[in-house]
Parts: C-alpha cells; structure tokens; sequence
C-alpha cells in the first residue's frame, strides 16, 4: 500500500501545472471570483441561456426558413463536442471562448442565440482504458496494494515536451519533488496511474474498469467547469453518444440507414490503416500517434534472383528447395521508371527475413514489411490475419551485406542480363520493404549512390562495373532533359550521397517535372505522357505477375491499446468520399470555394486541398463504444462517423429526453422507440406527415410540427468552431454528409477554425509542468480574467498565446475599476448640470470619442476579431476615460455625473461579451439596472462628430509633443549636455500657430487628391507613389494624416483646402 501511496503523491496532477504562474496575494481575485459564482448561478437559476424558436403558435406550421430568420433572427454556434476521457484543458476553453464571444454578440443584436453542448463517448478510447483497468485491478488489486515501487525510476533529467507526432494528451511522464537534491519521475506504465495523474481519487480508480462509468463521471465535471467559465450553454439539449442515449442512437442509425440507400456507404475491399491487436481498423480518433496518417500505396516489384552471393548461397543451402523462385521485393513510388533499373540497394547492416509466400516463392524483406504484407493477402489467403508475430517467421535471415553481389532478373529493365544487389547506407528499414531498386537516370539520389560506388568499388568490396551498367533515357522532360538526374546532380553540384538536403531538393524537382511534364521514351506506352503512363505501367507489371500492389502507413501509428498498426487490405463499410463519388466531392468543394464563410483564406485553402486527396474512410469497427451498425450489427459506427450532423440533433434533443442518458423523458414525452427513420425524415427532410406514419410512431402532429419547426428555425447551423487540425476529418466530413442529407439551405454556413493554444509562449505540456485545465485556469485567475486573457491570446489560425501575466494584471485592472465605478457615482462633487451652458469642450470631446469606440468594437465583433474587440472595449475605452478625468482636473473643472454614468454604461455593455459576469454586476449592482445585462442590446449611438475627432486628436498631438520636448530636454540634462531648461523653474509655454503651409505638402495633397477621387486610397499602392516622390520620411506622416481625416468622415473640401474642422 505503501507503494501505491507514493505514486499517488508523485501524480498529484498539481504537478502539471509546477512551471506556470504562482499567485500570492490573492484577495482582489477572490473578491471578483465571488461575484462571478453570484452571478452565475443567477443565470443557472433563471435559465436565461434557454434558448427556443417561435411556436407554431406565433407563426405558423409550413413558413419557410428564411421567413422566420427575418421576422426573428438568429445564431446558432457550436464547438467540437469534447471525448469524455478527461476534463477540459485551457485549448478547450480557448474555442469554446470563440463560440461564446460570438454568442454573447449576437444576444445583444437582439438575435435568439443557441449554443448546446454534447459529450461524445463513441469510440475505442473509453472502451481500451476500462480493459487496462480491469488488467491493473485483476494484477495489483481493487486499490493497487499489491503495486510495487519498483516501477520508480530516479531521474533528475529535464523531461521533454511530447512531439506534434504524438498524442495531444500524452500522459507519459509525472514528476513530483521529493526533496531539492532529485526528484521521482514516475513512468505512466498502467492505466491506474493515468487515471491518478488525471487526479481521480485512488478508491474510485476501479470503477473505471466499468467503461459506462466514464460516460456517467466525466460530463459533470464538464458541464461544472464551463459554468463555471460562464458558459452561455443551453444544457437542456445536452447527450451522451453511443446506444447508452437510445434517441440518439436511433438518430444514427436513422443517417446510416439513408447514407446507404443513397449509395454514399459502400461495401468492399481497401487498404486502411489496421490495428492487428484491437483486430479492427483504427481511425485518426482511435490513436495515440499517427493522427492524420494514411495508407501509402506502392508497387511492389518482383526481382528474381538468378545467382547468389557466395555468403548468402552459403547461408541459404538446404533451407530453400532448389527448384523455388526467391525474389527480392523493392517497394516503388515510380513503376513507370523501372526500365531504367540497373541496380538494387540493400542496407548492409539491416537483418532481412526470406519470407515464404507459397512451395515455389520466397520473398526477401524486411520483418516489418512482411508483417505488414500479412494483413493484404500475401502470406495468410481468403482474408485471415495472423494473431501475433509468432505466425510468421522467415525461413532464414541474411545480413545485407551477404546478399551484395547477387544478380537478379529486374522486371522491365533494358539490362535483360540481370543486375546485382548493391549496398546503400541509407536504405531505411523502416520504410518500404527495405529494397530499393535503382534508376540513376530518373532518381538523383541512386545517381548520386552508384557514382560514389563505382569511384570506390574496392572500399565498397564490389566489382566496379556492377555498378557502372548504362543509364538510358527513360523519360524526356522539358527542363532537364532526358537524363534528368544526371542534370539536376550536376547543376547543383552534389559530390557525394552525403549531400542529404541537396538530393532531397532535385527529388522533389525531378519527381514533380517527371510526372506532370515527362513524355515516356521506352516501352509499350512510348510517346504518353508520364501521369497517363504510370497507371498502365502498374497494371502490366502486376497482370504479368512481375509485380504486386503493397501498402503501409506513411507514418508511425499506434492505437490507443499500444498496438503499432499496419494497412491491412479487408472488406469494409465505408463512406464514398472522395475521387469514387467526383460529383458529392465537387458539390462540397463549390460550396467551399463559392458560399460558405471561412474568416480566413488558410483555411479555404485547407479545406480545398483536403477535399482534393481525401478518399473513402472505414465507418465501422467492432471493438469499443457505439451505435450498432442497422444492417450489420456485429459491427459499431466509429468516431467520426456518428459525429457529422449531431448538430441537428441539438436543436431537438431537449424534446426527447431531459437527461443526457434518455432515460428520463422530455418536454413531449415521446419514447425511444417511436423515433423511426420515418419521424426522423419528417424532422429534417420535411417529408408529409401522414396518418399511417401517425398511427405506427403514436406522435401526435403536432409534436412533430413542433420538432420541425425547431429544427427548421435553427438550421442552418451559423457557426462552426473548431481547431484547425479537425479540417482534414471531422470538419470535412461535417460537410459531406450535410450536403447528402439536408437541402442546400440547410448547409453550414460557416466554419472558422484557430491554431493551437499555448502557454506562456511555449507548448502546452503535462511533463514540462507547463500546463492548465480549464478549472485550474478559472480557480486560479477567475472566469472574467481567464476570458479576457483568451480573448487577448489571438484570433487567426496561427498558433495563440495565453499569457499568465495578462491574466493576473486583468485581475487587478477589472477590480480598480470595479472600485472606480462604485466610489465615482458616489462622488458629490461631480457636475450634474446637464444645460449646453455647462458642457465643456472636454465633456463633447470625452462623450464623441466613446461613441467612435463604441462603432469601432461593433465593427470588430462583428468580424469576430475579439483581440482588438478587447482592445476597443477595455483598453481605449478606459484610457478614453483617463484622457478626460486629467483633463478635468488639469482645469479645475470637475467631471459630468451623468457623462461618467454613460461612460459606465457603455463600458458595461461594450465588454459583456467577453468578461459577462462584471459586466452583469456594474449593470445591476452598480447602475441599479432590474435585469440581467445578458439580455441588454448593444448601445447605439451617434455616429461621431469628425470636428470633435479632429479637435481630439489635434489635442492629443499637441499635449504629446510638449510632453515629448520636455522629456528631450530632461534627458539632455541628465546625461550633462547643456540646456536652458530647468525643471526647478516656473514654466512658461508658448505655443506658435502657423499661418501658411510648408510649400512641399502641396503636391502630396494633390496626390491625395487624385487617389480619392479614384475612391482608392489603398496603402500600398499610395505608399509606393509617396516613396517615388523621394521625400517620404516627412512626406508619408503627412499624407496619413490627410488619408486619417478622409476616413474619419471629414469634408474631402475642408481636408485639401487644409481648412481645420475646429478653431485652432
């Protein structure tokens, strides 16, 4: 027990978080954290985030989409649901924010906003991590009493962060300080002390063995820290996946049914990604590395050996029957090129296996390759797999250096005589077969190798002219020729094999002008183009049994039972995406390219490539959490497969059931089993409502009008936000299967996805302590300062930045200005004489530079730019404020009582969506306001006044360059130049006006002139004439200036007949 005591210690999940920020004086936070949990249990309490359509009552049955959105608009937004196998991390919270800035916006534009939340379950995570569990409980006990301490391991190594290769949620590694001289690393070996890193008490460890368990323990936690973040959730409408919620199990199985019948789910064989361990395909969600790697498909070419090597014949006799073919078996990317071959390569220290296939057939590879070639029909037939690596053993296992010498038959190859197996350093075991085959005519880096091998034949140990065969043209090509890695090797000068990074650039030059402008030289396809000729090649060298089709990942994929996966070539259920179904694929990529709102061109972009190369993808599997496939129910729908339009599930779910397990039932008390395909289809494809479908489903016409009609308010979805790595799967398969299943006005209408999030400037990582959960980041900072510092972190799909120190000076600005606000109302020295008479030039100034602010933070808002909405609404706004109160004071002229109480307001309003929970407070507690400030609309205002934003800005120069001046003469005199200034002395400032202009600005305000009346006063263009004019040092403020004055609406007359808009 003792042991288990001390890994518990070690995993204190505190420990993820050792690297970041440490708070001491903590009582202004506390103060605003106790006002948030007031607040939000208000809104909790009075359900203001409830969201509903118009009845049929108020409008009725049968009214079109686009009427409703005019008479009542509109937003509706969602995130990514989170998997239930933990709680929610800062990266979490910083796309949630985006959804709730928006949503926040939105409500104040006096739109119905709805933003749900599901927790998806679907999958293998859950269902793996429960039978590791029931291992530890069955070995170490109920508790892990009997875990020994062993498993420690002393380190005082810094521990790296995880690589983008492997899992977003790597937990490998804890480190707890047990002393200063070292510290205990403990390696995460079991899934008990994952699970204890996670933070869950040791005595409930084992109900996790249970995998429903997870499902009933992780969504509260999430619900908790997103209320507690100030969510604007409408939870009514939450659910957990799989058939443990039976509504929506049928609501899968319903778009199963008709993904089928409308041909996009297919049956047949392909090559995907395998786990031989789980027995099943494992998808991008079912990895712990290898997210986004695919299938690389190859040909594999049979190179019969004609003769052995002395030491490989040696080591070979007696173990192959004489009369058996052997055959090495190089993997290519180029089949079209294989009449160039004049070698083949093998890794002189890589241990190859010599495979057999059947009585008559041998293949020499590599273990991993022939472990892969297993699982596609080469060594077990009719699509039986091997249980372990047991079932295949080589015959025999050769060295690569004893097979150097050996002559083999190369398929195609113009040297019919047979070429021999040479040796190459680089050759990689670990990709491919571990033969290379060779084409010095097309490859510079097999150029590159044989040259370096016939200049050193004797160091190599091998006869000069094996490696001095002709190279023969084998592809022509417009820039290189027709020897095209001869050209590029000599070009850019590369000596020697060694030259890595040179023969990786003229690859990628030779491979691309091969194959998109070659024009073949040689064989039966003489006088095609390359891309034309390449497929048929293929298929002559595998109809002539000199070839075959072999596949493995194109990167390194472990599933999340630790299982290092291969491709396996199986029959499967999967959806047509892709080149298969050209005409689903361009409807998709138009509505991409042509309607749908991106916010940014990369991710356009992203979406545009990915639909390109995205192919058909495996919908089912048999082994985890799920709905049953209808027609098949041995098997489970995966991941992201039952994730695509759960959208619309939302909009309805709080009718079916009011809790997230359906077990309890909801607002029209409708059961499971009256949710047929049939009801499903009336919902969302406006099937008629017959009395036949009445009578078989008992519901009533009216409850399904009802249900229709939330669905067809809500939809189109407005927008959906998401990380930027979803884009190549489940952002794109969001999109496919909205255009097989609803009618184009029900398309998404938006997708904006951001970059990952970081922590103070560095990736987020458990093992480097440099890491927060969502409720860390709001027990530590409070909900409005964790916002607020989200909002700052960045808004495009770049990587963002959370930045801590942001995050504590939020704290103590929100609270002195909390204090501000309550004291200055207060305050009885205040003007409160609202006559023209009494307002002075600084209470017009103070009054239209709020009004431009508040256009300004509607504008960014609107673009959803929340950092410099942020920036408007809180930063400006309050040094807008400070720019009065000086001035005020500077003149003896105390501030306007009701111009502070606007102020106030406006400040209240214009930071609600980002920081709701002060806001609500200054709105009601302060301001005295009866109700929530959640349900406030956005102020409107004046448009400003471009004298009064002429005088303020005039001002403010003014004041700067005499602070300016000043501060130029103090830092004379404080490095002892001579000066006349005394900072002693009585000052005396005499400001000059002048009475005509420099005679230079005219001709820039000619040309300013001319670009205005072309109504383009774009900056680069006007830069580049003011750069050419030859004076742009002090000719570009001017014309900026002149251009700020334009755009801030002054009279285009007044600004070139540089009249000033105020009495100077």
């Amino acid at each position: 027990m003792a042991a288990v005591n001390g890994v518990s210690s070690a995993l204190d999940p505190s420990n993820a978080a050792r690297s970041t920020l440490k708070l001491e004086n903590t009582e202004k936070r506390d103060t605003l954290i106790t006002i948030e949990k007031r607040y939000q249990k208000k809104w909790q309490d009075s359900g203001v985030f409830n969201a509903a359509a118009p009845t049929t009552a108020e409008i009725p049955a049968g009214s079109l989409s686009k009427d409703l959105h005019l008479r009542h608009p509109k937003y509706f937004g969602s995130f990514a649901f989170p998997y239930m196998n933990g709680t929610l991390h800062a990266g979490h919270s910083f796309t949630a924010s985006k959804v709730e800035y928006t949503a926040g916006f939105a409500r104040m534009q006096g739109k119905r906003v709805l933003f749900p939340l599901g927790f998806h379950c679907t999958g293998m995570p859950i269902k793996a991590c429960a039978d590791k569990l029931t291992e530890d409980v069955r070995k170490f006990g109920k508790n892990f009493e009997n875990y020994k301490e062993a498993e420690f391991v002393e380190s005082e190594d810094v521990i790296p962060a995880p690589t983008q290769a492997e899992t977003k949620e790597d937990i490998t590694k804890f480190t707890s300080k047990k002393s200063k001289a070292a510290a205990k690393t403990v390696k995460l070996k079991y899934q008990f002390q994952i699970m204890l890193a996670l933070g869950i008490p040791k005595e409930e460890i084992h109900r996790f063995a249970d995998a429903n368990y997870w499902l009933e323990y992780f969504p509260p936690l999430c619900k908790r820290d997103l209320n507690n973040f100030g969510a604007r959730i409408d939870w009514r409408r939450s659910f957990v996946t799989t058939d443990a919620n039976p509504y929506y199990d049928t609501f899968v199985r319903w778009q199963m049914h008709r993904l089928k019948e409308l041909n996009k789910i297919q049956y047949g064989s392909r090559y995907t990604i395998y786990s031989p361990k789980d027995g099943q395909p494992c998808m991008d969600h079912d990895r712990t590395e290898g997210e986004g790697v695919a299938p690389q498909e190859y040909t594999a070419l049979k190179l019969k050996v004609k003769e052995w090597a002395p030491g490989a014949a040696k080591v070979l006799q007696g173990k192959i029957p004489d009369s058996a073919n052997v055959y090495f078996v190089p993997a290519t990317l180029r089949p079209e090129t294989m009449y160039g071959q004049t070698c083949c390569f093998v890794g002189p220290k890589i241990t190859y296996g010599v495979f057999k296939v059947s009585e008559s057939e041998y293949f020499v590879i590599t273990k991993r390759a022939a472990w892969n070639m297993a699982f596609q029909d080469i060594f077990f037939k009719n699509g039986k797999f091997p249980r372990n690596a047991n079932e295949l053993t080589p015959t025999v296992e050769l060295t690569g250096a004893s097979v150097v010498g050996t002559l083999v038959h190369a398929p195609l190859s113009v040297h019919t005589e047979g070429v021999r197996i040479l040796p190459m350093d680089t050759v990689s075991p670990t990709k491919g077969t571990g033969v290379v085959t060779s084409v010095p005519s097309d490859s510079p880096d097999d150029y590159a190798t044989v040259t370096d091998l016939a200049k050193k034949a004797e160091y190599y140990g091998i006869k000069k002219e094996w490696a001095e065969l002709e190279v023969v043209p084998i592809v022509e090509t417009p820039s290189y020729g027709n020897l095209t890695a001869p050209f590029l090797v000599k070009k850019m000068k590369i000596n020697s094999p060694k030259d890595t990074k040179l023969l990786a650039d003229a690859k990628e030059l030779a491979y691309k002008e091969g194959y998109y402008k070659g024009t073949m030289l040689v064989g039966d396809f003489k006088g095609e183009a390359v891309e034309a000729a390449k497929p048929k090649v293929k298929a002559q060298l595998v109809q002539n049994s000199a070839a075959f089709e072999y596949a493995e990942p194109n990167g390194h994929v472990v599933s999340r039972s630790a299982d290092e996966c291969v491709v396996a070539y199986l029959g499967q259920w999967f959806l047509n995406y892709g080149e298969n179904d050209p005409a689903w694929r361009d409807q998709v990529l138009d509505y991409v390219k042509n309607d749908m709102e991106t916010y940014s061109s990369e991710t356009k972009n992203g979406f545009e490539k990915n639909l390109e190369w995205l192919n058909r993808w495996a919908c089912a599997r048999t082994y985890g959490l799920g709905s049953k496939l209808p027609w098949e129910p041995k098997f489970l729908v995966e991941s992201l497969s039952d994730s695509t339009i759960y959208m619309a599930y939302y909009t309805i779910a709080h009718f079916l059931h009011s809790d997230i397990f359906g077990t309890q039932p909801g607002l029209l008390s409708i059961q499971p089993s009256q949710m047929t395909d049939e009801v499903w289809d009336c919902i969302f494809c406006r099937r008629e409502i017959s009395e036949s479908l009445l009578q078989s489903s008992g519901i009533s016409k009216a409850d399904i009008e009802t249900m229709r009609r939330e669905f067809e308010y809500w939809y189109p979805l407005d927008q959906r936000i998401s990380g930027k790595d979803l884009i190549p799967n489940h952002l794109t398969f969001f999109l496919y299967i909205h255009t097989a299943l609803f009618p184009r006005e029900h398309w998404p209408r938006g997708v904006r996805a951001n970059g990952h999030l970081m922590l103070n400037g560095e990736k987020m990582s458990k093992s480097t302590g440099n890491f927060l959960t969502l409720n860390d980041a709001v027990t530590k900072y409070g909900a409005d300062a964790t916002r607020i510092a989200l909002a700052d972190a960045g808004d495009g799909v770049e990587d963002a930045n959370f930045e801590e120190t942001v995050a504590n000076q939020i704290i103590l600005r929100m609270y002195t200005l909390k204090e501000w606000c309550e004291d200055i109302l207060q305050d009885t020295s205040l003007r409160t004489d609202t006559s023209p008479s009494s307002t002075t030039l600084w209470d017009k100034l103070f009054l239209n530079e709020m009004h431009t602010l508040v256009h300004q933070t509607h504008a960014h808002y609107a673009a959803t730019d929340y950092k410099v909405a942020l920036k408007s609404a809180l930063y400006d706004f309050t040094s807008t404020r400070d720019v009065y109160r000086e001035a005020c004071l500077a003149a003896s002229t105390p501030m306007s009582l009701p111009l502070i109480r606007t102020y106030i307001t406006l400040q209240a309003l214009l930071i609600t969506p980002i920081a709701p929970h002060w806001a609500d407070y200054i709105y009601q507690e302060v301001l005295r306001f009866e109700t929530t400030i959640q349900n406030a609309r956005w102020p409107e205002v004046p448009q400003p006044d471009p004298s009064l934003t002429a005088t303020y800005e005039y001002i403010r120069a003014t004041s700067s360059a005499i602070t300016s001046a000043e501060g130029q003469q103090v830092k004379r005199k404080n490095k002892g130049k001579a000066t006349n200034y005394d900072l002693e002395l009585p000052k005396r400032l005499t400001i000059y006006i002048a009475t005509a202009f420099p005679a230079w600005q005219t001709k820039y305000i000619d040309l300013v002139k001319t670009f205005h009346a072309k109504a383009s006063l774009e900056d680069k263009t006007l830069n580049a004439e003011v750069g050419r004019m030859g004076e742009s040092k002090k000719a570009m403020p001017f014309v900026q200036s002149l251009k700020k004055r334009l755009q801030n609406g002054e009279d285009a007359e007044n600004v070139f007949e540089r009249k000033l808009p105020f009495e100077e």
